[in-house]
Parts: C-alpha cells; sequence; structure tokens
C-alpha cells in the first residue's frame, strides 16, 4: 500500500514540474516575440528585421556628408587664401590653380552664352564700370595708344607697345578676367579669356582696375599705364589653342620704331 502511495507521490511531482517548465517556456517566447508573425501563423520561420543595422548605415552616411563638407570648406578657404596671398613661395600653386580652373571651365562661353540667353552679362564679381558703353566685338584696336617698339619676332611671344604719357590700357574684346596681380615675368598683368577661348595678356601696367573673374567689355579700360625711365612700353599678347598670335596680324597698329 505504501508503494502505490509513493509511486503516485512522484508521478504527481514530475507533472508539477513538466508543467513549470512548459510555463517558463511560453513566458519566454511571449517576452522574446509579443507580436506573432503572419509566417509563423501558417507554419513558417518567422522574418527577422535589421533595425540596428539600418540606423548605423545611416548613421556612417550622415557622418561621410558632414566630413565631405568640411573638406569642402577647408578647400575653398584654402584657394581664397593662396589667391589673396601675395608671396613668392604660392606663385607656383598659383600658376597651377589658374591654368586648371581656366583650361577645365571657359568662363568666357558661359558668360557669353547666359549674356545671350538672359541679356546681362554673368558677373562673378560686381562690375566696377557698369556705366561702360560696349562697342563692337569686331572694332579691334590696339590696347593702348601708343606705336611698337618691340615686334612679335623679337619678343616671341607678344609685342610691347611705347607710350608718350599717362594712358588707359582696353581690353581687345569682351570676355572674363582671369588673372589680374603680379607675374614673374611682366609685373602687374592681366589676362582675359575671351569667348572664343583666346587669350589676351595686358603686361607691365603701374595700376590694375578689374579683378578676378570680373567680366570686361570690347575697348573697357581695364588698366593705366605710366611709362617710367625703367619701363617705357605695355606687354601685350594674343594665344589660340596654346599658340601665340603676332597680335599685328589681329589689330591694327602702327609700324615699329
Amino acid at each position: 500500500m505504501s508503494k502505490g502511495v509513493k509511486k503516485v507521490r512522484q508521478s504527481i511531482e514530475q507533472r508539477k514540474k513538466s508543467r513549470h517548465f512548459a510555463s517558463r517556456t511560453n513566458i519566454s517566447k511571449q517576452i522574446a516575440d509579443p507580436f506573432v508573425q503572419e509566417e509563423e501563423k501558417h507554419g513558417f520561420e518567422p522574418l527577422y528585421t535589421a533595425t540596428g543595422t539600418s540606423n548605423s548605415q545611416h548613421g556612417r552616411i550622415v557622418s561621410g556628408l558632414i566630413w565631405k563638407g568640411i573638406l569642402s570648406v577647408i578647400l575653398f578657404l584654402s584657394v581664397a587664401i593662396i589667391w589673396q596671398t601675395d608671396s613668392s613661395r604660392l606663385q607656383s600653386a598659383k600658376s597651377i590653380l589658374s591654368t586648371a580652373l581656366v583650361e577645365e571651365f571657359p568662363f568666357a562661353k558661359v558668360n557669353l552664352w547666359y549674356q545671350d540667353t538672359f541679356g546681362s552679362p554673368l558677373a562673378l564679381i560686381p562690375d566696377s564700370q557698369s556705366n561702360h558703353q560696349e562697342m563692337s566685338d569686331n572694332t579691334q584696336a590696339m590696347p593702348v595708344n601708343g606705336s611698337v617698339s618691340e615686334s612679335f619676332q623679337t619678343n616671341g611671344t607678344g609685342i610691347k607697345i611705347s607710350t608718350d604719357g599717362k594712358s588707359d590700357v582696353t581690353a581687345l574684346g569682351q570676355g572674363i578676367v582671369i588673372f589680374a596681380g603680379n607675374d614673374r615675368r611682366t609685373n602687374k598683368t592681366i589676362v582675359i579669356q575671351h569667348p572664343d577661348d583666346s587669350l589676351t595678356t595686358y603686361g607691365e601696367l603701374s595700376n590694375i582696375d578689374v579683378h578676378l573673374y570680373e567680366h570686361v567689355a570690347a575697348n573697357q579700360a581695364i588698366g593705366q599705364f605710366v611709362p617710367t625711365e625703367k619701363n617705357q612700353a605695355v606687354y601685350f599678347s594674343i594665344e589660340k589653342d596654346n599658340q601665340y598670335i603676332d597680335p599685328v596680324q589681329v589689330i591694327k597698329v602702327d609700324d615699329v620704331e
């Protein structure tokens, strides 16, 4: 009799243990996934979403954009500082930047298209000569009143024009100023890019009256020249397709003295 009672008690204890284990398993399942997915109702494996991964990817994208913005600002400020600093150590950097900007982006062509489309020139810097009357591009005259004192054959890249006194230096045609500053070879110099991709250079100036990327009209005064004992002539050259052209073949000038 005692053996039968003992067996009954053991079976009751085993049932209690099994029920307790089953209840704990169900609770853990409910905590892990309180919402039963539609796939589980039909006997398929549940789908797991990678919310943490997507958030981390989004964070990396935002962080990358911020760093790109910071680097862009640093690059822009560095270029601006190089242009504004008159130092012989930065001349090579200036020439590299000028060449890259000019050869890779045709400012004068874009400006001409903008002018034909919208009726006014695209000025990256306000035009200080806004009241200047533009003359026809077909009317090409010497950039300064005087006579040729050094020919193209003698100079190799351009001509030199001598004047008797103080004279205004004018642009050969409309275009965009791509250089206005000190050049090692021609001192105070202005370089203008024209819509036909040609470049005109005006060197040995006394004063510069235009700014970088300023739009200039044909025959507009861009600087001044005052002859001195050391320098009595203005340097002028025309460059097209990386080749220098004799200005005498393009404009009407006096004979060499």
